[in-house]
């Protein structure tokens, strides 16, 4: 039984007459990495900054690791990580001063700079040249190992993989794979929807200051109900239209294949169907929900039911 990490309760937060976030309630676990998807504005940014104790909520409570981080217990925010959108460090520091400076100011053993710059790929050479040379990408990369310091038992990333190449994203993942392993709860904001898919145990979904879903992947395709989209591409050219495809309505899509809709319920006994004879398929693509339709359909549901 995994332990929670942090537990908002209720929060709501406003600016003079403008509210931000609104009644929202939500809980991490330890080795959890969760996704917090919205388009801009709808109240990520403000989330984040609650977790962080920069702002404190207008009404309900927002508890960190069991403390308040707004109270400025220093033990909290030592064993938080935070790597915001866009990274700002001193452009004359060297990125081996730059991690150097956040130590101190953590109040963490300077000791774990090195590995840390080694594992975001800024070892050697790199860094020990100043900030100003670096690319965005090895700035971002730089970010990352900040949010590191202290071996951060919850982590805030805002838009991390911005300015990285596939590699080094794939890099970047496989980092947050092995602090997941040692109990580290992860909250990723992201708009790269399609890249956090096999990469969040769970979606929060925010809209408006509104959270309008929370779940798995599987469990929000579950309430969604979006139809599964099946590809086919027969064998000897035959023409799926004309197969005994279940019943299902096809139409023609690239490279030859053909491709249908098919509900939840139905999607098991069309795939028994078509391959109850397998040479005669050449192909065949099943493809759920994705992430970016489950986000415009919770999205589409809350703007019609207002």
């Amino acid at each position: 039984m995994t332990k929670p990490t942090v537990v908002v309760t209720g929060v709501a937060k406003s600016y003079g007459n403008v509210t931000a976030v609104k009644d929202v309630s939500f809980t991490l676990n330890e080795g959890e990495t969760v996704a917090l998807v919205g388009h801009n504005g709808a109240g990520k940014t403000t989330i984040v900054k609650l977790l962080l104790g920069l702002i404190r909520p207008s009404e309900g409570s927002v508890k960190v690791l069991g403390e308040d981080p707004a109270r400025g217990d220093f033990g909290v925010r030592q064993r938080l990580g935070y790597l915001p959108e866009s990274v700002a460090f001193h452009m004359a520091l060297t990125g081996r001063e730059t991690l150097a400076f956040y130590a101190r100011l953590k109040r963490v053993d300077l000791s774990c700079a090195p590995e840390l710059l080694e594992r975001v790929g800024l070892a050697a050479e790199a860094a020990d040249r100043p900030v100003r040379t670096y690319s965005k990408g090895m700035r971002q990369r730089l970010g990352l190992a900040q949010a590191l310091l202290g071996q951060p038992r919850v982590l805030l990333l805002d838009e991390p993989t911005s300015g990285l190449d596939p590699a080094l994203r794939r890099r970047f993942y496989d980092l947050l794979d092995d602090l997941r392993s040692t109990g580290t709860t992860i909250l990723l904001s992201s708009h790269a929807l399609t890249e956090l898919e096999d990469r969040a145990d769970r979606v929060l979904i925010v809209n408006q200051g509104v959270k309008i879903a929370d779940g798995t992947l599987d469990s929000l395709r579950g309430l969604a109900r979006l139809p599964t989209r099946i590809s086919l591409k027969l064998s000897n050219g035959a023409s799926a239209e004309n197969s005994n495809s279940g019943g299902a309505v096809w139409s023609r899509a690239r490279n030859d294949m053909v491709e249908t809709e098919v509900a939840m319920e139905d999607k098991v006994t069309l795939l028994k169907t078509l391959t109850a004879n397998p040479a005669d398929i050449a192909a065949l693509h099943v493809m759920e929900p994705t992430l970016d339709d489950l986000y415009a359909h919770f999205l589409n549901t809350k703007r019609a039911a207002e």
